[in-house]
């Protein structure tokens, strides 16, 4: 038996979980807050490293052989020459950059060609799009900028000693704007259409490669980022999809290759495995619910729940169409939310907190016909996020996704996923592991939810949704 211990540095806090190589077991477990107040665009790496020191106090990591970083995605840490940081980190969905985003997508020739050359069109909290902002609005750090890291390859690279050579993995590299996961190679020509400037990119290694070793002897695994360390704890492979309940929601799923979506609408990342993960998003999920649950004067989602579990599937007749923040799919990002079906029957509150959970869930299952459509096997949903324990929720995700639905019990699985990762290098360094197999560690404990015989219910309910989003919103959704 060895000892791992996987990190997860997520925009509030740091975790580290310690695991038995053989099972993935959790031993032990460490948390502390970031020192940071809030959700700013801008933070000091050093405030990672600070929380990471007191997560691992204690003597937490004593007798472990390799550690894994996972790390909150679209951080940027733009470096001087001489491995300094230019600028605090741009970290989070850094709203401020959406004109640089809309900049990028016109200079390049349209969202056509962004999916066509690294598989996503720019959004606001991508690092391609930080780099404009930084361009456009810092002109002075943008020129002073030499290297370009995001969070886990930072950390890494300071576990390691700020080694002259810096590594990312190809999932973290995914998610930049500048790399493609389909050729597997950076376009550095989109970092100067950025950037205005060459920058050094860290070199993309393997799944199963160390990043290096520590003085101490401490293997340090590739890292990666939080949704390719989640999707690796939990387990998940082909067949599998995950739809996370946010306040807005995201469908991705395993694939054997990337996908090239033409319209936008499929971001296509690569996952920690040497596989592709295919992410659709929706911008409303839970703050259509927590609308619906103001409207009604709720105290919370719970009694939202409580609420629509009295009234029955398709809400007698009433359509919510949950678009409240604009939406991304389909693409419209200046629509509002619509409310269709009013008769005198159905204007009770059950049926609009039922109307509500439906249409959320629509939204969703309208993203994974997004998948499906472009030959996504889809066969089993695991369903994240805390509203997933609600029973209106688990009432009616298995027959409106048509498909098992499967609620893991509570757990840190980015943690758990970078631990796995450190788990295989560590195999395969000690030559136990074939580079091209994970370590076999045990799946989620989950609750198993089936369609059965409201599955033609759920499509009717489906089918009620679609006509309504058809004639509100004509030719907008083709997946």
């Amino acid at each position: 038996m060895g000892i791992v211990a996987g990190l997860d540095s997520s925009p509030d806090f740091t975790r580290i979980v310690v695991c038995d190589t053989d099972t993935g077991a959790v031993l032990r477990q460490g948390y502390a807050p970031h020192p940071v107040e809030g959700r700013p665009s801008d933070i000091d790496p050093q405030a990672w490293l600070l929380s990471l020191g007191e997560a691992a106090g204690g003597g937490l990591l004593e007798g472990v052989q390799a550690i894994g970083v996972s790390a909150q995605q679209n951080a940027v840490v733009p470096l001087d020459a001489q491995g300094n940081t230019v600028r605090p980190a741009m970290v989070g969905g850094d709203k401020r950059a959406q004109v640089a985003a809309a900049d990028l997508v016109d200079a390049l020739g349209g969202r056509e060609a962004w999916a066509q050359a690294v598989g996503c069109v720019p959004q606001a909290a991508q690092p391609v799009t930080k780099l404009r902002w930084l361009a456009k609005n810092e002109p002075e750090n943008a020129l002073r900028t030499a290297v370009l890291l995001q969070a886990h390859d930072w950390l890494v690279w300071q576990l390691l000693g700020r080694p002259v050579r810096r590594t990312t993995d190809r999932g973290g590299a995914s998610g930049t704007g500048y790399w493609s996961a389909a050729t597997g190679a950076y376009r550095p020509d989109l970092v100067e259409l950025a950037l205005g400037h060459q920058a050094m990119l860290p070199e993309v290694i393997g799944p199963s490669d160390a990043a290096g070793t520590t003085p101490e002897g401490l293997l340090i695994s590739a890292g990666t980022g939080e949704t390719m360390a989640a999707a690796f704890g939990l387990g998940i492979g082909l067949g599998d999809a995950v739809v996370s309940l946010g306040a807005s929601g995201s469908v991705m799923a395993v694939h054997p290759e990337a996908l090239t979506d033409q319209s936008g609408m499929i971001t296509s990342l690569a996952d920690a495995t040497g596989m592709h993960l295919p992410v659709v998003t929706t911008l409303n999920a839970v703050r259509a619910l927590r609308g619906a649950a103001e409207l009604l004067g709720l105290p919370d989602l719970e009694s939202l729940s409580e609420l629509a579990m009295k009234s029955t599937p398709g809400a007698h007749g009433l359509v919510l169409l949950p678009y409240l923040e604009g939406e991304r799919t389909p693409n419209l990002p200046h629509t509002a939310g619509t409310l269709a079906g009013l008769r005198r029957e159905s204007m009770k509150p059950e049926h609009l907190a039922r109307a509500a959970f439906e249409g959320m869930l629509c939204g969703l299952a309208d993203a994974l016909d997004v998948l499906r459509g472009r030959g996504v096997d889809v066969r089993r949903i695991f369903l994240l996020g805390p509203a997933a324990e609600l029973p209106a929720v688990q009432a009616s995700a298995p027959s409106l996704f048509g498909a098992q639905v499967v609620v893991p019990q509570p757990a840190d699985y980015t943690a758990i996923g970078a631990a796995r990762q450190a788990a295989w290098a560590l195999g395969v360094s000690q030559g136990t592991l074939d580079p091209r197999t994970p370590p076999a560690w045990q799946g989620a404990a989950a609750q198993v939810l089936e369609p059965g015989e409201e599955l033609a219910v759920g499509q009717a309910v489906r089918q009620q949704f679609t006509a309504v989003r058809e004639q509100t919103h004509p030719g907008a959704f083709r997946p």
